[in-house]
């Protein structure tokens, strides 16, 4: 035990001393050594060594192969489970490196153009507006308080899951003169008031004096699809209601097919649109039941290919995505699913879920000419690196429509409570 910790001691002296020699490079290639490395089954991965480490197995359950060669060091996953590496220099122990090998896992890449309609959880309200009495215009919507991005959930205790089922109860209440009791969901707070319905001198009708909406439909781009849970990925945004620009809290929704008819080019400052039509018979390809930061998600009732890469695709984990060529796959004209080529400009090792974790620039001419770049309605393109699904595209910039930013895929899978950690413990890098 002691002479494990005199090893240590000394392994720290030898690179306080390697770093007074100049030797800055090499000393930030160890540094960058993570010390967890996550691997699925078969995997190998790389480490620039300019510092004559060594890697000994510490511990090792399971296995994982050491290939020392001039200026690298080689990891090999050979079965799931978790090992422990000691890196040295010259026989001095200086890092310790946890190593979480992961079943084999894959997806099916996505491209294809979807149509998306969502249903909302209650009625959102989206405005008010002034209703003409016999005593001036009034909004009984705001004169109760209700706010825009308001979800009305309940109205006199019964569920309230469209408008047509608003109504009834709205002529009711004006009619006897008495208010309705509001249940409200506004952010994470569920809110009780009191609105009485005005009478419109003009159309002799009781209204709220609240514009409102119980769905919103949009097109976007399928990222995945999982054969085995038939769960799916798309989009790798959240959905936003147009008005209040606030995220749809979503009861229920579809995906369908859709056809994109044409495309308005992006240029700065302008960012283009894909401009689609839900496909004529109309088909539910698959339902919806989250709309969240990192995309919409379900499951799929049925399979559908891209006919590009029909076969599942290994993925690529946060840390191991690198900078360099990639491709994306999206239709640009009807149904068909096209690949073109982009440069991953750069990638953030995230080790939590977030957004935003890549940086991309397009640079296949077909694709800049027919579009500028990316466009609204891409969202959600796969991106593929060497063979491996990484992420998807999300978000131009505004100002260079030729790039924008992608999701790391590993986020996306999470969302859609697809396990690709297979409880093995690696689970704690994203949790």
């Amino acid at each position: 035990m002691y002479q494990q910790w005199i090893k240590r001691i000394i392994g720290g002296i030898l690179l306080v001393s390697l770093l007074m020699l100049g030797l800055y490079q090499p000393l930030r290639e160890y540094f960058l050594i993570p010390k967890k490395i996550v691997l699925f089954e078969g995997e190998q991965y790389s480490i620039r060594n300019n510092l004559a480490v060594h890697a000994t197995t510490y511990s090792n359950e399971n296995g994982v192969t050491v290939q020392d060669e001039p200026g690298l060091l080689t990891l090999g996953a050979d079965k799931p489970g978790t090992s422990e590496l000691l890196l040295d220099v010259a026989g001095f122990p200086v890092k310790k490196v946890d190593v979480h090998i992961l079943k084999d896992f894959k997806v099916t890449p996505g491209g294809q153009s979807i149509g998306v309609k969502l249903n909302t959880l209650g009625v959102l309200v989206v405005g008010h507006h002034l209703v003409e009495t016999g005593q001036g215009k009034k909004s009984p919507g705001e004169t109760a308080h209700v706010m825009i991005g308001d979800i009305i959930t309940k109205i006199n205790g019964q569920t309230i899951k469209k408008m047509s089922d608003v109504t009834p109860y709205v002529q009711q209440a004006g009619e006897k003169g008495e208010p309705l009791q509001l249940v409200i969901s506004r952010e994470k707070e569920i809110i009780e008031t009191k609105l009485l319905p005005l009478k419109d001198e003009n159309e002799g009708t009781y209204k709220l004096g609240l514009y409102i909406r119980d769905s919103a439909a949009g097109i976007g781009t399928l990222t995945f699809y999982h054969p085995e849970t038939k769960k799916y990925g798309a989009l790798g945004h959240v959905i936003s209601d147009m008005d209040t620009k606030k995220p749809i809290v979503v009861k229920d929704g579809q995906i369908v097919q859709s056809t994109v008819t044409s495309i308005e080019k992006g240029s700065n400052g302008d960012p283009g649109e894909k401009l689609a039509r839900f496909s004529s018979n109309k088909e539910v390809i698959g339902n919806i039941n989250r709309n969240s930061p990192f995309g919409i998600f379900g499951q799929m009732k049925k399979e559908v290919g891209n006919g590009i890469a029909d076969q599942p695709l290994p993925i690529t984990l946060s840390h191991e995505v690198k900078e360099g060529p990639a491709k994306i796959l999206t239709v640009l004209e009807g149904s068909k699913v096209e690949e073109f080529d982009v440069e991953i400009v750069s990638t953030i090792p995230q080790k939590f879920p977030a957004i935003k974790g890549i940086v991309l620039k397009v640079t296949d001419k077909k694709l800049l000419e027919k579009t500028g770049g990316i466009v609204q309605g891409m969202s959600g393109s796969p991106i593929i690196q060497n063979g491996k699904l990484v992420g998807a595209v999300t978000h131009v910039f505004v100002n260079d429509p030729t790039s924008g930013y992608g999701v790391h895929i590993e986020w996306m899978l999470n969302e859609a409570g697809i396990d690709i950690y297979e409880k093995s413990g690696a689970k704690e890098k994203a949790s």
